[in-house]
């Protein structure tokens, strides 16, 4: 019975080395983040491991993070710096609208339903773009593309993502204050590590027979 408990290959054993993963992860994603413009970089590198790990393909954390890190700096750079400029002008055009365009009328009601709209897609499309930079290997145009076009395609799960991770912030800051020691230990890993197994399972339908062609939509 013993033996059994103690055996790393138990599956209790496997998911707190997973979390001790996560744990890594967070420190990595935090250091690597500092510089801000390596946000992008960071964050596929996030989901390189997290996608690995829901898949029960774990390797050294730390090498798979700054392998992917490298590999992919230069293309999630980029990415992260264009949903960067998207998201200050989609959050400037809401600030203005709800914030300094107080008068109600007909076309602020319009306006915010716009604006309203494109922030859900700009999130929806935030949930997808850095983990198939992470698992794919595509242009920028057509990662950008596929993260549209999966995340509206399967615009439920897009919005099960979204509120898992919404939901779990807000309980923990304003419903149950002990699980904020559990976010400042785990960050933004932990949603990336409960979003995969969600992700991954959008992904396989889309799988390549090998993994570093262009992955095809239809």
């Amino acid at each position: 019975m013993l033996s059994g408990i103690f055996n790393y290959d138990n599956p209790v054993w496997r998911f707190i080395g997973k979390f001790c993963d996560v744990l890594i992860l967070n420190v990595l994603w935090l250091i690597c983040s500092i510089p801000i413009v390596t946000v992008g970089a960071s964050t596929t590198a996030v989901y390189y491991v997290t996608l690995k790990l829901v898949r029960d393909e774990e390797g050294p954390t730390i090498r798979s993070f700054f392998k992917s890190f490298k590999e992919n700096f230069k293309q999630a750079t980029v990415l992260w710096l264009i949903m960067l400029a998207v998201g200050c002008l989609l959050g400037f055009d809401l600030y203005f609208f709800l914030g300094i365009q107080k008068t109600p009328s007909t076309f602020r009601t319009i306006m915010v339903a716009v604006f309203g709209g494109f922030s859900l897609i700009y999130l929806f499309v935030l949930l997808f773009v850095f983990p198939l930079q992470a698992r794919f290997y595509n242009p920028i145009k057509r990662t950008l593309f596929n993260a549209f076009f999966i995340s509206v395609r399967h615009a439920l799960h897009s919005l099960g993502i979204l509120a898992m991770d919404i939901g779990l912030v807000l309980v923990a800051l304003f419903v149950l204050p002990m699980l904020q020691a559990l976010l400042f230990l785990f960050g933004f890993p932990l949603l990336a590590f409960m979003n995969s197994y969600v992700i991954v399972g959008i992904f396989d339908k889309y799988m390549p027979k090998k993994e570093d062609d262009e992955i095809e939509i239809s």
